[in-house]
């Protein structure tokens, strides 16, 4: 097997920190780099915009620069080291922006914690399934789901 690119989801939750962690041997072993993504859930913004009466696209230099420094801390936290590490922020629904950067991207490995902020809630999980459910169902290359217990192995 091969990785050259390995690119990590994250919303900055404890599962997200475990699959960094794992992702980080990966790279360390196979000399890749890691790309570590988070998704501004569109959803999320079209909501707070009409709670506000504004147009979601006024709301989102603020969602942008809220989500590039929870990156800053979330990489302060997991320690990348020497690893190559390129961060970016998009915009959409989670697992479909997650699909769409790995393909442009050409990734060789999804990492991603096995459910997020969210948690286990299991009338979202049974009617919508998780975000790393449906990533698994779109991408061709192999995604591994981590669980928040991986961290402390």
């Amino acid at each position: 097997m091969d990785l050259q690119a390995i690119l990590v989801a994250t919303d900055f939750s404890e599962c997200s920190g475990a699959a960094f962690q794992l992702a980080k041997k990966l790279a360390r072993r196979f000399g890749a780099k890691i790309i570590l993504l988070h998704v501004i859930n569109q959803r999320v913004v079209e909501g707070l915009a009409e709670h506000l009466r504004q147009e979601p696209e006024a709301l989102l230099p603020e969602f942008r620069e809220r989500a590039q420094q929870q990156l800053s801390q979330f990489l302060k936290r997991v320690r990348p080291e020497q690893l190559v590490v390129d961060s970016m922020v998009a915009v959409g629904l989670p697992f479909q922006e997650i699909a769409v950067v790995a393909r442009d991207l050409a990734v060789d490995l999804v990492v991603m914690g096995g459910y997020g902020r969210g948690g286990r809630g299991p009338i979202e999980k049974v009617f919508f399934g998780s975000t790393a459910e449906k990533v698994v169902r779109l991408l061709p290359c192999p995604v591994l789901c981590v669980p928040p217990a991986a961290e402390e192995k």
